[in-house]
């Protein structure tokens, strides 16, 4: 059986600051642009991991929107359902990076092709065809209309009895805390996996510290919590068991898409058979190679150099 995941998405290209600790409000050089979009990179990965992928999203009919489907056409993501827009320009974020580790966004989005998914571009027959649906927070805060059609396709996956995982992905630039909950808490009832980082855990539930955060997400759906840790690795929480799992260490050139390809990675675990402690070490695996390459997809590894390097680990 071949095993599909989709993902109804943010497709956008991402102009970032050449050097770490300039804001974006002086004049200064950027490097880019690069195909972007937190869905993008997960599905493009997905994709380089050996999974059929498939896309529902929309870009502009200029040279943002043709770099992006070029990608996707070269990696072997179906791009049927993504439209491509006279009327709108591809979406476009701007990032500057700090030595902390912290990153400041400005984004156009609600206004640009990747704000222009509307609950009718979800097709039944379409989403028929996924085992697995992916939806990121980032998508859903673009606007109201994005919001509608990410909860249609839930829905409609969970009907047909396939499984739905959903990286919050919370972009405070774009909603508070309160917004966060209310847009987001219902919606883990209907999610099997859900990947936040540890903030993000917190904020959902509002409790202090991860156990406490993670026991209590799993009482409102998930069957799976894997709390994407950075360079801490990861922790899994399900019912049964508790687990850390640590990272690897590489070189870091750009932390961009880490967190989209570890659920890629993870999600490609679970398919393949593996464990979940083994689907958690292919997660970090895939995270870590993301940020040896600079731009966003730039990282996403090929199934061959994740198992190289998960075999190096158990060597």
């Amino acid at each position: 059986m071949d095993i599909k995941v989709g993902c109804v998405g943010d497709l956008l290209v991402e102009v970032m600051r050449q050097k770490v600790d300039e804001p974006l409000g002086a004049p200064g050089r950027f490097v880019g642009p690069f195909p972007s979009g937190a869905s993008g990179i997960f599905i493009d990965a997905i994709a380089r991991l050996g999974i059929k992928a498939h896309f529902i999203g929309a870009v502009g009919k200029d040279g943002f929107g043709q770099m992006i489907i070029k990608r996707f056409k070269k990696d072997g993501v179906d791009i049927s359902h993504i439209k491509i827009l006279d009327d709108y320009t591809t979406g476009v974020a701007f990032v500057t990076y700090f030595s902390g580790g912290s990153r400041k966004f400005i984004y156009h989005l609600s206004r640009a092709a990747t704000g222009q998914i509307y609950p009718e571009d979800i097709d039944p027959d379409y989403l028929s065809k996924l085992n697995y649906l992916h939806i990121v927070g980032s998508t859903m805060f673009i606007n109201e209309n994005c919001r509608e059609a990410c909860q249609k396709a839930v829905k409609l996956v969970k009907d047909l009895g396939g499984k739905v995982s959903f990286d919050p992905n919370f972009r405070p630039e774009l909603l508070s805390k309160e917004e966060i909950r209310e847009y987001f808490n219902p919606l883990l009832s209907a999610t099997d996996i859900i990947f936040p980082t540890v903030d993000e855990v917190m904020i959902l539930t509002g409790k202090k510290n991860i156990k406490d955060a993670c026991r209590e997400i799993l009482k409102m759906g998930p069957e799976i919590v894997a709390v994407k840790q950075g360079k801490k690795g990861s922790s899994i929480f399900t019912f049964n068991e508790e687990f850390h799992v640590p990272a690897f260490e590489v070189k870091e050139v750009d932390p961009t898409g880490a967190g989209d390809c570890y659920c890629a990675g993870f999600i490609t675990g679970i398919i393949k058979g593996l464990d979940l402690k083994e689907a958690a070490e292919f997660a970090n695996a895939a995270g870590a190679l993301a940020v040896t390459k600079k731009g966003p997809m730039e990282g996403a590894p090929t199934l061959e150099e994740v198992n190289r390097l998960v075999g190096l680990s158990t060597s």
